[in-house]
């Protein structure tokens, strides 16, 4: 999130370029400023997870304001996902981090404005339950994925500029984001270097240069960044020697060649055959996370699938997969993926409601105390890719051998489909996306 100042006039508004977000406030009297969001969304070679532990389900089955606020979430990460799905293309965002994200702008909200945050982005709890129960999910995930899932909050603020210690105090405390004090007025291209540097080291060099040149001015004054990296290995990976070109049919007919992974006889996952889609769950190492695939059986059948896809129906179609029986085998086809996907949250959050936070009727004074700050820009960047084995050699393997009868079933990911990763603990959907062309 970055903060820019500028004159007051009725021009237009300068905006800041973000990672995965990038929310900007405008000062008001008799300047504007700007926060910016510069959020970042990496998934690393991607593999799934299943199975949980009695302690950690207890830890979130046991506290209201976590049930709450991971239903919550879950309604905004479909809500936008029906609100992008007319964008042509591949796509792959992370909701928990724009909800983190603007979760973190949020404490700085005030009246219609917050109103607005809370109605678009499902929160159901007041800010002072909000915030805790956000930090308790943040820490949970850092203690238990910490080996896969990196979550890193920054917050880089002009150096003397009045910042209200409670805000700043609540933001470091339960988003783990203590300030850094930074000279925009005169270093802005030293500090955007330090920024990317930054995020280049959290997600593992895969996002270098995000914030552009001239992106940070000497009218910054606060910049929120929000990293998510994902490396997941996959609990059974694909043999390499198995991956061969074969046809992906899109939903116009057409077909392309592309790099299919195959796995003939695999076991202990969890497989649903419904009337109108198959859904599949592989498991990552560690026994916490999983990814979700949901294949319609028509090659044209994605937009009506993703025109049911509600948090009631995606319940109960992920509740078919515990009819699978654990060591029932099945043959899996999924082509080999690399997506990278952008978002423009201004656009999207305005349309869905979140209209104040970006015009100069915004209230933001929990920040400086003055009605003087709103968000001019909102990005959300992501890459996701996905092969055989994952980013970790070496992880303990084995999924085929030891199972009993013939084939219960084949998943051929051979045309578009949806797919999900989920912590399986608290049901919390860190990643979600969509694949139309493995190709794109």
């Amino acid at each position: 999130m970055q903060l820019l100042a500028k004159k007051y006039t009725k021009k237009t508004r300068r905006g800041i370029l973000t990672l995965v977000k990038n929310f900007l406030f405008t000062y008001r009297f008799p300047s504007w400023f700007i926060i910016g969001f510069f959020l970042v969304t990496v998934g690393l070679n991607q593999g799934f997870v299943v199975s949980q532990t009695q302690s950690q389900e207890s830890f979130f089955a046991l506290n209201d304001d976590l049930i709450a606020q991971v239903k919550d979430n879950s309604s905004f990460a479909l809500d936008l996902y029906n609100r992008v799905r007319t964008q042509e293309g591949n796509l792959f965002f992370s909701p928990y981090s724009i909800s983190t994200a603007v979760a973190m702008t949020y404490a700085g909200a005030r009246n219609e404005t917050a109103t607005e945050i809370a109605n678009v982005m499902h929160f159901s709890l007041k800010q002072e339950r909000l915030h805790p129960t956000f930090g308790m999910m943040l820490a949970n995930f850092q203690t238990e994925l910490g080996s896969q899932l990196n979550i890193a909050n920054g917050l880089w603020g002009q150096e003397g500029y009045g910042f209200l210690a409670q805000c700043i105090e609540l933001i470091k405390n339960n988003y783990k984001a203590p300030i850094a004090e930074v000279d925009f007025t005169s270093k802005s291209e030293d500090v955007r270097q330090q920024i990317n540097a930054w995020i280049a080291q959290e997600t593992q060099n895969q996002i270098t240069d995000f914030i552009s040149e001239g992106a940070l001015n000497s009218e910054t004054r606060l910049v929120l960044t929000n990293a998510v990296s994902f490396q997941g290995s996959w609990e059974f990976p694909f043999d390499e020697n198995l991956t061969k070109e074969e046809p992906f049919t899109i939903a116009s007919g057409e077909q392309v060649s592309v790099p299919m992974m195959h796995h003939p006889e695999l076991s202990f996952v969890s497989y649903a055959d419904l009337p109108e889609l198959k859904i599949l769950e592989l498991p990552y190492v560690g026994s916490r996370l999983s990814a979700i695939v949901l294949l319609p059986k028509q090659a044209n059948g994605l937009a009506q699938l993703e025109a049911q896809l509600t948090p009631e129906n995606l319940n109960q179609w992920l509740s078919a997969l515990a009819e699978f029986p654990p060591d029932a085998k099945i043959a899996v086809w999924l082509p080999k993926l690399n997506i990278s996907s952008e978002l423009n949250l201004k656009r999207i959050l305005s349309a869905m409601g979140m209209e104040q936070a970006f015009n100069e009727q915004a209230d933001f004074s929990g920040f400086n105390g003055k009605q003087d700050l709103y968000l001019s820009h909102a990005v959300h960047k992501a890459y996701v890719n996905i092969d055989e084995m994952g980013t970790q050699a070496g992880v303990a393997t084995g999924a085929i051998g030891a199972t009993r009868g013939g084939l219960q079933g084949s998943f051929r990911g051979d045309r578009p489909f949806i797919f999900l990763i989920r912590d399986n603990v608290s049901k919390t959907i860190l990643f979600l996306g969509r694949v139309v062309n493995p190709l794109e």
